[in-house]
Formats: C-alpha cells, sequence, structure tokens
C-alpha cells in the first residue's frame, strides 16, 4: 500500500531538512556502512548480549536487571506498535524526493523510531542497575538515534519523540519496580 506523502508544512520544514541533510552523509560508504552496523545492533543482538551478559557476569543480581531491562523492552515493543498502527506516518524515504533507505527496514511507518525508544528505555533501566556503563550504553544508544534518521528510515522527530517516550517508559520500569 503507498503512503500519502507527509505535508509541506512550516513546521516540519527542519524536521525534513535535517533529515535530507543527515541521509546524504549517510551516501558516504564508510558513514553508510557504520550506522548500518549500528542498526543491525540495536535490532536487539546488542541489548540480549547485554543481558545476558549481565545473567552470567553478576548472578542474581544480574538476572534481575535482564528480566527488568526485557520488561521494560516488552512494554516499549507493544507502545511503539500501537503508536505507529494509529499515526501511520510514511517513512521519509517514501515521502521526501532525496531521501533513500540504506537499509530496509523492519516495519512500514515511521513515528515514533522503534529503535530508539527501546535503546533509551534500556539504557534507563541498565544504568539503575550498573551506572558504570554509562559511556557504553549512552555512546550507543546516541548512535542507534542518528542512525535512524541517516540511514533515511526515520525524520527527526520520531527519534526525538522515542527518546522522550523511552525516558518515561524507563522511568516509569524504575518507579513500578521501587528503583526511584
Amino acid at each position: 500500500m503507498a503512503s500519502a506523502p507527509t505535508p509541506e508544512l512550516p513546521r516540519f520544514a527542519l524536521d525534513l531538512k535535517v533529515c535530507v541533510l543527515a541521509n546524504r552523509w549517510g551516501t558516504r560508504r564508510a558513514v553508510g556502512v557504520a550506522f548500518g552496523i549500528v542498526s543491525r545492533l540495536g535490532d536487539g543482538v546488542f541489548w540480549y548480549a547485554l543481558m545476558l551478559a549481565l545473567a552470567l557476569a553478576d548472578g542474581r543480581r544480574g538476572a534481575s536487571a535482564a528480566a527488568h531491562m526485557a520488561a521494560t523492552g516488552l512494554g516499549a515493543l507493544l507502545l511503539y506498535r500501537v503508536l505507529k498502527r494509529w499515526t501511520r506516518r510514511p517513512r521519509p524515504f517514501h515521502a521526501c524526493p532525496g531521501v533513500v533507505a540504506h537499509v530496509a527496514p523492519l516495519d512500514e511507518f515511521s513515528f515514533p523510531s522503534g529503535h530508539t525508544l527501546q535503546a533509551v528505555g534500556f539504557t534507563i533501566v541498565a544504568l539503575a542497575w550498573y551506572p558504570g556503563l554509562a559511556p557504553l550504553l549512552l555512546g550507543f544508544t546516541s548512535l542507534v538515534a542518528m542512525s535512524r534518521v541517516v540511514l533515511g528510515l526515520h525524520y527527526p522527530s520520531d527519534v526525538l519523540a522515542a527518546i522522550g517516550l523511552g525516558s518515561v517508559l524507563g522511568c516509569a520500569s524504575l518507579w513500578l519496580a521501587g528503583l526511584i
């Protein structure tokens, strides 16, 4: 099913401009390959490996942290699927001339960025348990968020919304677990 183009309203002009510029940067081979790898790791491989490593390295505490991350991830998955079906925002490579998808998307719609929502939620929970992981997790999460725009799969506003949603979800998860 073909998606309708995104309206060119003034409030979306900056969003579109940043999207096109970032996507052009992704046409450089090294940039496209690097962000493609980050994106693939952000599909879940990185997070599942982290959960497994925590459980193996820190016994019961690590297993509890991994279970907490998994529960938060499930909440993020459900939330982003509902929002994508509800908003049905076309991906930039479908709606914006000059934007190409450098990798295949995992689903049809753009809003919000599921990769970013998951990464932020996972990071907040993991850092509550293991603050020493901040340099690794904050760096990786930032790269995941950037990759979504560079690869032509999301608008910057999709990523910013996902950062906000992931932050709320991660903090709510910590609150429900009694960690804040």
